[in-house]
């Protein structure tokens, strides 16, 4: 039961979703501070919070979510946990639109993830 959930959550994480408006790319900390300040991102079966202070916390399906962030020379880095086992760290783009934000994992060339901002 757990693999399956792990598939989920990887997928949700790293899969696609259809743009409905505009994405405009966030290109520092400050700008990404404003988005995500006192919001949560989700997506189905995902809740997470990214906090000024460089942490990430959260569930992911039934398993907290863990990890720590940096800004660096134009993308979010972060090393991620989810229910104790290790995602790795990662330099992602970050774009936004109308309450949603969107990260795409490997500097902008790999997967991505689009969370409403609540």
């Amino acid at each position: 039961m757990r693999a399956f959930f792990v598939s989920l959550l990887t997928a949700a994480a790293f899969s696609g979703a259809p743009a409905f408006a505009e994405f405009a790319k966030i290109d520092d900390q400050s700008e990404f501070m404003k988005l995500v300040t006192g919001k949560e991102l989700k997506r189905p079966f995902v809740n997470l919070e990214v906090t000024a202070d460089g942490q990430i916390s959260g569930r992911g399906a039934a398993w907290p979510v863990t990890g720590n962030w940096t800004w660096k020379d134009g993308y979010f880095c972060r090393d991620l946990y989810w229910g104790g086992d290790a995602l790795g760290y990662n330099c992602q783009e970050v774009k936004a639109s109308d309450g949603r934000i969107r990260f795409t994992s490997d500097q902008g060339q790999g997967d991505s993830a689009e969370f409403r901002l609540r």
